[in-house]
């Protein structure tokens, strides 16, 4: 799954990496990025590329309350085509969700050591994600796969991170066909990765310093 992340780049170098043609928010630093918070993204409105912020924890259009949103942080790549909180959203309303690293943890239930993930160059990346607007309420989930490479040493799920030819065509919303997107992300992601342990700080959300990650000695 991916439960935590950062974002620390700025507007100009999320420009400089990705198709934004309007930011429409700014950006601030957040060493702790959790769910229910309203997290920069990239959605398709009309003919540009618009860098907005949407709460993490997706509410469907037919939802009720939004706190059903805190249930939807992510969606599973294999159903993510059929699933009804997600599947209107899978074909209309794909999005793009700049970071610069997330964190998981491994190890047993009651020694659970975090663990700091990012591209080796450093380079911030993207998450495929979906958005709803509900009642105005814009939200967003980041879409998960099964764990390749080293990453299933730490867990069996990891977040789909595109790989730069990829993000016109997630965004294109001429592409609707649930076998092609699903094979998109299946192919079009990122599996290279270097990670390392971190503190235990990040386990509190309210922790949002760049202490959280700073590699940490296992003893």
């Amino acid at each position: 799954m991916c439960g935590r992340y950062t974002l620390y780049s700025d507007i100009e170098q999320l420009k400089a990496h990705f198709p934004i043609d309007l930011a429409e928010t700014e950006t601030t630093p957040n060493y702790n990025v959790a769910p229910t918070q309203e997290v920069p993204a990239i959605i398709r409105s009309e003919e540009s590329n618009v860098l907005t912020k949407l709460h993490w924890g997706l509410v469907p259009f037919w939802a009720k309350e939004k706190k059903i949103g805190s249930k939807m942080i992510n969606a599973r790549l294999e159903t993510v085509a059929t699933k009804p909180a997600f599947r209107n959203a899978f074909k209309k309303r794909r999005c793009l969700i700049p970071a610069d690293g997330f964190f998981e943890w491994t190890g047993s239930k009651r020694q659970k050591q975090p663990v700091y993930i990012t591209l080796p160059d450093r380079r911030p990346l993207v998450f495929a994600g979906l958005w709803e607007d509900w009642l105005g309420y814009l939200s967003s989930t980041i879409i998960t796969r099964e764990a390749v490479g080293p990453l299933k040493e730490i867990h069996d799920r990891m977040p789909v991170v595109l790989q730069p030819d990829v993000y016109g065509k997630w965004m294109d919303h001429g592409s609707s066909d649930a076998r092609y997107l699903q094979d998109l992300l299946s192919c079009g992601s990122v599996t290279d990765f270097t990670f390392y342990p971190v503190s235990k700080q990040v386990n509190v959300v309210r922790n949002n310093g760049s202490g959280n990650i700073e590699p940490v000695k296992i003893v």
